[in-house]
């Protein structure tokens, strides 16, 4: 009798192991975060190849954030003027490396995180520049459909641009001559003369402004805003994000 009770005993102790080990009958698994990612965005933000985010900096961080989160990420490229929509829509769940003030929306934006600057670099053989207004009426370099702000402020009419259709190019003409100053982004800039795709001399570079990016939240997004901000919190605090970004310097 004893044995015959220990027996089953043993079989309704591992029955209910099972049941707490098994997920629950009909449970759905968690589904993928998707991460839009802009079509036209370069090392060392991202490359992209036909419709696969393949490498760079935003799917290394959405890969992070996934990881503390719980969730596998996705990145899907998408082009820059349909970004909103598509948050809006629901066919992602997250943007990073944006400001509210860039992208209209009814959208939950994270905890500013996210470092770069923008920088004016001047070519070491033209006479440096001790401010910004000392660049009046000269053509300096920039990227078609974006705006520079500060610059304008400080020039007003003085501000001559000559756009290159990415910012790739943009450090291509400066470094064929073809103007003498020019707009980058620190990222951009760093990550070039690391790959041995950008030479040339400068001066010291003006900083014009400097901006921590956010991430933003589709109002379809499983994840709310209070777990994607400790999420970021993580990566910050434990040198996660540093490290990140010291890959692609």
């Amino acid at each position: 009798m004893i044995g015959a009770w220990s027996r089953r005993g043993r079989r309704w102790l591992g029955g209910l192991l099972g049941l707490l080990l098994c997920p629950l009958a009909g449970a759905e698994p968690q589904r993928p975060l998707v991460m839009l990612i802009e079509t036209s965005a370069l090392m060392p933000q991202a490359r992209i190849e036909g419709d696969r985010v393949v490498e760079g900096l935003h799917l290394d961080l959405g890969q992070a954030l996934g990881r503390r989160l719980g969730r596998e990420v996705q990145a899907r490229p998408v082009p820059r003027k349909r970004l909103a929509e598509a948050l809006q829509r629901g066919e992602g769940d997250l943007l990073c490396d944006y400001q509210s003030d860039w992208l209209p929306g009814a959208f939950a934006w994270s905890k500013p995180f996210i470092p770069d600057q923008a920088l004016l670099v001047t070519a070491a053989t033209a006479p440096p520049l001790p401010s910004l207004t000392a660049l009046a009426g000269q053509p300096v370099g920039t990227v078609r459909g974006y705006v520079y702000p500060e610059m304008a402020d400080a020039l007003r009419a003085g501000f001559v641009r000559d756009d290159a259709p990415d910012a790739v190019v943009n450090l291509q003409k400066l470094e064929l001559g073809r103007v003498k100053h020019a707009l980058t982004g620190r990222r951009v800039l760093e990550y070039q003369q690391r790959i041995g795709r950008f030479h040339l001399a400068l001066h010291p570079p003006l900083v014009v402004s400097e901006v921590l990016a956010q991430c933003a939240l589709s109002p379809s997004s499983p994840v709310g805003l209070v777990a994607l901000n400790a999420a970021i919190q993580g990566l910050v605090a434990d040198g996660e994000l540093n490290r990140l970004f010291a890959k692609y310097r």
